[in-house]
Order: structure tokens, then C-alpha cells, then sequence
């Protein structure tokens, strides 16, 4: 088997391919009005033999009386219980067995439904009519169809989460890097803290005097972070497990996610959600430009605290002292640079907060957020993965509809020539096509190293920030967690940000970059494809 290392660098390295998601559309999928109900997930191909425990998710938006529903696969029609269901429920043949594979109330079916192993079509029935069908290919012993493609069982499927009227800290790294220690230092009662990597002496400090007064913190990892755990992990994650805080890594041979990448923690009843990871470079202030925000509120805080114990309790989450026996420590540099701080944190109330994840839903709520674009769509991310990428082409299609679009990117070293390309490519559809349409490599002219944030401002109202790169392999393998923060106030202070860095400079680019550059900057772009994925 591959190394997680070696695979990611394959996966970066054929970063203009478009992978399989696993689904192929129905030939004959009905138009489904927006609110009917439909398929989500289907689980075909249990582990054990004889395939005991399949289910089908149905999603049903409202309050529906299920006597005349039915499922259906072409050779089998199954009815539904005679019950009155909202949201989403799994229906089973077995509903015994598959009771323990997923988190969504079962019932049971009229009839015995077979999910073929090969693939075929499923068919969600009233009465006679077809409401929704999906198509799906050769299944995945142990994984669960989504519209998104296949993902492990165990992996979750939150539905967004919507919270109304919060109030909210907005804060720009590296301006800003007292936020996330000040926030961990007000810590009352729990600090659930998730990271791709954890390596910030400020953020060990507050954590372990949290724990010391009685906080409840647990801290959970990667297991395996590309280019292998730094010494100053090692000696982080060491200090914390032998404090009162719980320090667990999430992958190994029962992974459910190629990489636990999210960046963020729930403080008592906030949620703090970063594109930094939790080191000097990120959260320390010490390089990246980033953005962060602190929701508080509770809704928010418990259903973040429900992803995180989700992961935290699944059989992928080892404990640090168990896993640590195995860890070979690479040298690494803590960034130590300063930065001016130009962008104050500011604190604003917003309209309405959503939390999404990856890969469950964060992929069709950007693609979403961004779809429904009027008049601007502004994007600031390290880099995007191909010009086949939802996030990407839902841009594209909106500045085809009239829609300002300008996209940011990042110039560090191990990104600048393929950013480069992607940046000509986007200039030249706007031109040929006479689209309101710019792209650009961001110039930070010292006030940040290089770009690292994940963000999005759409009509200068709504702003997506976490995690989450613009690439399929994070869309849909990864855990990541972002936020969708609803407000003119929050829309205003990023957009600022945004047009700060959008005035920084520019990369222009001419017909034709210079051979001796390409030449010399090769190797430095075949490294970087291997780390972009992952930043």
C-alpha cells in the first residue's frame, strides 16, 4: 500500500485531472422542484458477506406521510412504512443490521430491496410517479454513495447547520494573531481544538494552562501530515498529553478521511474557525495571510462540538502516546517574522452563520453561495486544484452571467508557476469572451509572506473562510470545516481586506514566460504540487 505521503503527492501532481466522483447521473433523471424529497446516500456493499445492513437515505424536506413512497431498483419495488417522517431517514430491508452503520433513524421496508454491487439505478416513488432517481457505478466495499461520490462508512453526513442573528469576531492573520491565543486564554469549562497540525508555543501554552485550571481540553490531529510530523509537534503534542489535556491523531489504517485538515475550536459556547493551521506560520502571525472568525454563539458551538466528538470518538482517532511510538520527527523552522497590523479584529453582528463541512456538504454550499452571485464574487485562495473544479467553474459561470469576479492568488515559491498558469488561463476567457473577469498572483509588498487563506466575499454580503481549498481532493476527501457569515458588516470588512490585498501588485503576465524561469523554478513547482493539496 502507499504511503499517505507518496499518495498525496500523486493526487497533487495530477492536479489538472479531473477525478471520478464514483456517480454517474441517471440517462433519465426526472427535474425535481427544489423542496422534493430525494436520494442522499446509499450503502450497497456492507463488508461482511451476503451484503446484510444496505440502506437508502431519503431526504424529506417536510413533514411527509410515507404510505403511497416507495423505493425502487429495476427489478424490485419496495414500499415504505406507513409513518409520518421530516429530514432524513435510512430505509432498510435489515433495519436491525444497518442501525449501527449510520446516525439517521432506520425503518423498514415493505419488501426486500437488493442495492447490486455492480450498479444501477434507484428510484424514489409516489404512487406512480418517479420523484427522484440516481445512478451509481461499481460500489465500494464499506462506503456510502453520495451525491459528491463515495466516501467510508463512519465518515459523517451533518446536514448545514443555520444559526440566525450572532454576533461575530472577524480578524485577519497575520495582523491579528492575539485573537486565537486571547480566545483559548478565556476558556472556561471546554476547549475541543482540531487542527491539520499543531506546532504554535503560544497555542500549547494556553492550552496547557487551561487545562491546569480545570478546563476540559482535547486536541485532535493528522496523524500523518505531508512531509511527516515536525519535531516541534513531537515536543507539542508530548507537553500537552503529559498535562491534563487529551491529545488524540485521526488516520492509520481505518482512516476515514484522506487527511483531518479543519482548523478551528470550540471555546465554551464559541466557535472559532480558521484557514490557519496552529503554528508560528499560521495562527502565530508569523507568515500567512489568513482569515479567521469567532462566532458566538451556541447553536454554532454545539454542532461544531458535534463534528468534533463525532471525529473524536471514531475508530480512526488514536490516542498521541499509542501513535507516538511510531512518529520518525523531521527537522523544521518556525516562521518569526512580524507583520504591521493594518486590518484591527473587529466585532460585528451578522444576519445568519452556516457551518459546513467536507466532505459531507461544503462542496455544494459553496458552489451554492457562489451560484447565487448578483453582482460580485471575490476569491482569495492559496491556489485551486483545475480549471474543472465546482468552485472554479461555478466562477467562471457567474462572471458569464454578468457578475464581477476577481480571483487572488497565492505567489509562494511552490505554487507561483502553477498559480501562474491559472492566472493566464482566467485572463484570456475573460478576454475572449468579454467577461468582467481578472485574475492575479497576490505581491504582498511586506505586509504577509504569501497567501494562504481560503476565502471567498460574494455581493460584498457574504464571505465563506476555513479550511476548505478549491480542490476535489479536499472538497471530497478531507474533513474540513468553514463558515458562511451572513451581513453587510461582514461582507464590508472582508471585501476590504480582499481589495487590500487585490492592490498589492500583481504578477502581469506576458505571451510567453521565460524558458530559464520555467527551468529554474521546476523543481520548486514539483515539490509544492505535493504540499499545495494540503495547506
Amino acid at each position: 500500500m502507499l504511503s499517505r505521503t507518496l499518495a498525496a503527492a500523486l493526487v497533487a501532481s495530477l492536479a489538472f485531472a479531473v477525478p471520478a466522483s464514483g456517480a454517474v447521473p441517471a440517462a433519465s433523471e426526472p427535474v425535481r422542484p427544489p423542496e422534493e424529497p430525494r436520494i442522499v446516500a446509499l450503502y450497497p456493499d456492507p463488508v461482511p458477506d451476503g451484503d446484510p445492513g444496505e440502506y437508502v437515505v431519503v431526504e424529506f424536506p417536510e413533514r411527509t406521510e410515507l404510505s403511497n413512497w416507495s423505493l425502487a431498483d429495476g427489478e424490485t419495488v419496495a414500499g415504505l412504512p406507513n409513518r409520518t417522517v421530516e429530514g432524513r431517514v435510512a430505509l432498510s430491508s435489515d433495519p436491525a443490521t444497518a442501525r449501527p452503520l449510520t446516525d439517521h433513524a432506520v425503518l423498514p421496508l415493505g419488501d426486500r430491496l437488493e442495492l447490486s454491487n455492480a450498479g444501477e439505478t434507484v428510484e424514489l416513488r409516489h404512487e406512480t410517479a418517479t420523484v427522484d432517481a440516481v445512478t451509481y457505478d461499481r460500489s465500494r466495499e464499506g462506503e456510502r454513495w453520495t451525491p459528491d461520490g463515495w466516501v467510508p462508512l463512519g465518515a459523517s453526513d451533518h446536514d448545514p447547520a443555520v444559526a440566525e442573528a450572532a454576533d461575530v469576531e472577524a480578524f485577519a492573520l497575520p495582523d491579528s494573531p492575539a485573537v486565537p491565543a486571547r480566545v483559548l486564554s478565556d476558556a472556561d469549562d471546554r476547549i475541543l481544538l482540531a487542527g491539520y497540525t499543531l506546532a504554535s508555543e503560544r497555542a500549547v501554552r494556553e492550552l496547557e494552562r487551561a487545562a491546569e485550571r480545570g478546563v476540559s481540553v482535547r486536541v485532535l490531529v493528522d496523524d500523518s501530515p505531508v512531509g511527516g510530523t515536525s519535531e516541534r509537534q513531537v515536543a507539542a503534542l508530548d507537553r500537552l498529553a503529559e498535562s491534563e489535556a487529551a491529545v488524540r491523531v485521526a488516520g492509520g489504517e481505518h482512516e476515514r478521511y484522506r487527511f483531518h485538515h479543519p482548523k478551528y475550536a470550540v471555546v465554551d459556547d464559541r466557535a472559532l474557525v480558521l484557514t490557519e493551521n496552529w503554528k508560528p506560520s499560521g495562527t502565530g502571525g508569523g507568515s500567512n495571510r489568513g482569515w479567521g472568525a469567532l462566532a458566538r454563539d451556541a447553536a454554532v458551538a454545539a454542532d461544531l462540538a458535534a463534528v468534533f466528538r463525532a471525529d473524536w470518538a471514531a475508530r480512526d482517532a488514536v490516542p498521541w502516546d499509542q501513535h507516538r511510538v511510531s512518529i520518525d520527527p523531521v527537522s523544521s523552522n518556525a516562521s518569526r517574522a512580524s507583520y504591521p497590523e493594518r486590518f484591527a479584529p473587529r466585532n460585528l453582528s451578522v444576519e445568519r452563520v452556516r457551518l459546513l463541512t467536507a466532505p459531507d456538504n461544503a462542496e455544494t454550499g459553496i458552489v451554492r453561495e457562489i451560484r447565487d452571485a448578483d453582482e460580485s464574487v471575490l476569491v482569495e485562495q492559496v491556489s485551486f486544484g483545475s480549471r474543472s473544479t465546482p468552485p472554479v467553474r461555478a466562477s467562471v459561470d457567474a462572471a458569464r452571467r454578468g457578475v464581477r469576479v476577481r480571483v487572488l492568488l497565492s505567489g509562494a515559491w511552490y505554487v507561483r508557476e502553477q498559480n501562474r498558469e491559472r492566472v493566464r488561463w482566467l485572463n484570456d476567457l475573460a478576454e475572449r469572451e468579454g467577461l468582467d473577469l481578472e485574475a492575479r498572483v497576490v505581491d504582498p509588498r511586506s505586509r504577509f509572506e504569501k497567501v494562504h487563506a481560503k476565502g471567498v466575499v460574494i455581493d460584498e454580503r457574504r464571505v465563506i473562510l476555513g479550511s476548505v481549498n478549491w480542490n476535489n481532493n479536499s472538497l471530497r476527501e478531507n474533513r474540513e470545516v468553514a463558515l458562511v457569515l451572513v451581513g453587510d458588516e461582514v461582507g464590508a470588512y472582508y471585501a476590504r481586506l480582499f481589495r487590500a490585498d487585490w492592490r498589492g501588485g500583481a504578477w502581469r503576465l506576458p505571451g510567453g514566460v521565460a524558458a530559464v524561469l520555467a527551468l529554474a523554478t521546476l523543481g520548486a513547482v514539483w515539490y509544492g504540487r505535493r504540499r499545495i493539496e494540503f495547506e
